[in-house]
């Protein structure tokens, strides 16, 4: 098996972590609490990825996550992904969400929609909730139904999509606020 290879750097939401393989970007780790955790997650994911100085694929993969982090635009068109083992579906699923532009949202029926797959939104929310390129495929742009900003997948750490949408600058984020979750309105009261 050719050599995969790991790397953990700093961006303005923590340390993250990338993986690859000869082929491409193999998967992406968001930080977790703690650098340690990061590290843990990653080895749990490709235990036999070693820690290496990154290719020029992934160091341009490291350069825009960074960039977006702090609130740049940039852009992964050309970040090669090894999408060795990954369902086509999912496939399809990860290049459509890859043309979702900045500061734009989509719902899981609306991915569904884009893919020619109108039936299928469970499957892209499972496709979206095993995505392993955090930000290259950037499934924080796809929003539950009633456009919920609360998840992220497996690979996400301890960022929320709320808050990668709030660096990217999306003006609008629907979806429940602290406000909602801690002081919810009540129902209405019958009438005696």
């Amino acid at each position: 098996m050719a050599e995969r290879g790991y790397s953990i750097f700093d961006t303005g939401i923590g340390r993250c972590a990338i993986a690859w393989s000869p082929a491409g970007i193999i998967g992406v780790q968001l930080p977790e609490m703690r650098e340690i955790d990061t590290r843990r997650r990653l080895y749990q994911l490709y235990p036999d990825a070693r820690e290496l100085a990154p290719p020029a694929n992934t160091q341009a993969a490291i350069d825009g996550i960074t960039a977006l982090s702090r609130g740049m635009v940039c852009d992964f068109a050309d970040v090669a992904l090894d999408m060795t083992g990954i369902p086509t579906f999912n496939q399809r699923v990860y290049a459509y969400v890859r043309t979702i532009p900045r500061g734009e949202t989509r719902t899981y029926a609306e991915v569904a929609a884009g893919v020619r797959a109108s039936g299928a939104t469970r499957s892209v929310a499972q496709a979206i909730a095993r995505n392993p390129f955090m930000i290259i495929v950037p499934c924080h742009r796809v929003l539950e139904a009633g456009n919920y900003a609360d998840k992220i997948s497996a690979f996400g750490g301890a960022i929320s999509k709320r808050r990668l949408l709030s660096i990217e600058g999306t003006s609008r984020m629907p979806g429940k606020t602290l406000f909602d979750v801690l002081l919810p309105v009540a129902p209405p009261r019958p009438h005696p």
